[in-house]
């Protein structure tokens, strides 16, 4: 038998960073919210032993460093199962962008051989293993709209908010690796427990209307690609409700109300890689994945 999940990407609607903690990484505190926009991963178990994956769409290593092969791989040797895997990873969100694409492939590997396997982890160890992969990796076992703290791993579902069209521009020529995002904020920030305390809450919902867009590695990040924040200025002028760089960059991205909106505000930006995409409700989320299916 195998699956066939759509591991999806996500926005994050506030993205405050506290401060460096004493392990070496940032206090944050986040509002993830989980979008249609979304890779492909065809799972399958077999009898061999290994991890046979091909991915398409992006030039990735299919190996040991990747984050499907990983999440696999953990998944075998903590259930202690035989065999192995065959895999097929289309690629569709942009690689770099803040999407948490990767982030979302490991989930969906993650959640996929397990049902493949016909066992469960405990959750507190699915959670151990998602936040060993990547600090992202925990929210899409979630999905949905949820605040992210720690190094955004400790993960709080939150109501979903109302319907809204996402239009997403890559800009051709712009890719910002998140070490270097966090190198050039480092200089702005204090040490987590010196932090002001307003900067340690977030929005206990997000559910009326629509909340204000906040995103700390902005400031640094526009200084050094100020066409990211030209491309948030135009967002916000073709009527997205509000604008903002995703994650650590190079993706920009407008909320609207309307998808009419939204697609005329995506015909602006004929150089760029655009997408429009929509708000997951946690139910829409956790409708996948689907199977499985007779191989």
């Amino acid at each position: 038998m195998r699956l066939r999940l759509n591991a999806y990407a996500k926005i994050n609607l506030q993205l405050r960073v506290l401060g460096a903690r004493s392990d070496g990484y940032h206090e944050l505190r986040t509002v993830f919210q989980a979008i249609s926009l979304h890779d492909t991963l065809e799972l399958e178990r077999v009898w061999r032993r290994g991890i046979d994956l091909a991915i398409v769409g992006a030039p990735l290593d299919p190996g040991p460093s990747n984050l499907v092969w990983r999440a696999l791989d953990a998944v075998t040797r903590e259930l202690r199962l035989g065999g192995g895997w065959r895999c097929r990873l289309r690629k569709r969100i942009p690689m770099a962008a803040g999407l948490g694409g990767g982030s979302s492939d490991a989930a969906a590997a993650l959640v996929g051989a397990e049902r493949l396997a016909g066992r469960r982890l405990e959750p507190e160890r699915r959670v151990e293993i998602a936040a060993a992969l990547g600090a992202d990796v925990p929210f899409f076992l979630v999905g949905g709209r949820a605040l992210g703290a720690g190094r955004g791993d400790e993960i709080t579902p939150l109501d979903d908010g109302p319907p809204r069209w996402v239009v997403i521009v890559f800009p051709c020529g712009i890719a910002i690796p998140t070490r270097d995002a966090y190198a050039w904020l480092r200089q702005r920030l204090t040490t987590a427990a010196g932090a002001p305390k307003l900067w340690i809450s977030c929005p206990p919902s997000w559910t009326s209307g629509d909340a204000k867009l906040r995103n700390d590695f902005e400031a640094a990040v526009f200084l050094r690609h100020s066409r990211l924040r030209r491309i948030k200025r135009r967002l916000l002028l073709a009527g997205a409700a509000g604008a903002a760089l995703a994650g650590s960059g190079s993706a920009v991205f407008g909320m609207f109300r309307h998808p009419a909106q939204a697609r005329r505000a995506a015909r602006q930006f004929l150089d760029d890689q655009v997408f429009i995409a929509r708000t997951l409700t946690r139910g829409e989320f956790r409708r996948v994945p689907r199977g499985p299916e007779r191989g």
